[in-house]
């Protein structure tokens, strides 16, 4: 129950910083960051779903609101119409950019008010025990 009290918690606090500031949801800023991290800048739609745990109609909605900000487009595979894909757009690649410093900090901010190094350390450890934390590395939340 602590768990998902905690991940809620900081979730909300997390997010309205980063709307706040930046006009991005937490979600909107995770799936901009996955793609800056794919080859070309792109994904196709139900491999971004999957990476941010997201049903087909959810990611449709979050790409529609990032394409409508002109920090997305979408693009057809040539060999596959039943395939699309999410394209990072330039003003997509530096509102990323932009929105990182400040996320960034404000992330480690909040850790560090709650937390010593050695128990951040070991909560980081514990952590990437959980199925599927693994893949995520130091330095995963920049572009």
């Amino acid at each position: 129950m602590r768990l998902l009290r905690g991940h809620a918690s900081v979730t909300r606090a997390i997010s309205a910083q980063l709307v706040a500031e930046h006009g991005l949801t937490i979600n909107d800023y995770e799936a901009l960051l996955h793609l800056a991290k794919a080859e070309d800048g792109r994904m196709r739609r139900v491999d971004l779903a999957e990476r941010l745990i997201l049903t087909a109609s959810g990611v449709t909605r979050l790409l529609d609101g990032l394409e409508a900000g002109g920090l997305v487009e979408r693009a057809s595979c040539a060999s596959d119409r039943r395939v699309t894909y999410a394209v990072l757009t330039e003003t997509g690649r530096t509102k990323l950019r932009e929105s990182s410093k400040s996320h960034i900090a404000d992330v480690r901010t909040f850790f560090e008010e709650r937390y010593s190094s050695d128990e951040l350390q070991q909560l980081a450890d514990l952590l990437g025990r959980l199925p599927g934390a693994g893949s995520a590395v130091e330095g995963d939340c920049s572009a």
